[in-house]
């Protein structure tokens, strides 16, 4: 076979392989969305009733989970959590939260981009609120985040 029509065939067949090389599919972006959803319920959930472990079983636990925030890039699960913390802690005042305005897509069959809006009130009024963006991997244990971008308006 001529060199320049293997290349072709090479280009061609990498081109038409499904995502992932694996044979698997993007999950449909509405069910997707859905599980995304649910589970941002429960962590928001976690996070009112001052669930530190629950709000933060989201996050993918290694040194690379990366959490921006306030112009700061920290990485790691345990960095994360610590700063997370003192709004835990027995005593601390934490206003509820919600999330809201979800977009979900898939990029990969593994891999996921969210943006959605945090909203953390107290009686009828808005204490912070904000967009996010996260870049979330299917494992074993569920969508988990590789990485959080958090803004405030």
């Amino acid at each position: 076979m001529h060199p320049a029509r293997a290349l072709v065939l090479l280009v061609f067949t990498a081109c038409s392989a499904p995502p992932g090389g694996s044979g698997e599919v993007l999950p449909d972006p509405i069910a997707l969305r859905d599980t995304i959803i649910a589970q941002f319920s429960r962590s928001a959930e976690a996070w009112t009733r001052g669930d530190l472990d629950a709000f933060m079983a989201d996050y993918v636990q290694d040194s690379l989970t990366g959490y921006v925030t306030g112009g700061r890039v920290q990485h790691g699960f345990d960095r994360i959590r610590a700063g997370y913390a003192p709004r835990f802690a027995p005593g601390a005042t934490r206003d509820s939260l919600r999330f809201e305005n979800f977009e979900v897509r898939p990029l990969a069959p593994r891999v996921a981009l969210v943006t959605a809006r945090f909203v953390l009130f107290s009686g009828g009024n808005t204490s912070a609120s904000g967009p996010f963006s996260l870049v979330m991997e299917r494992r074993p244990d569920g969508w988990k985040i590789l990485h959080d971008h958090t803004s405030s308006d």
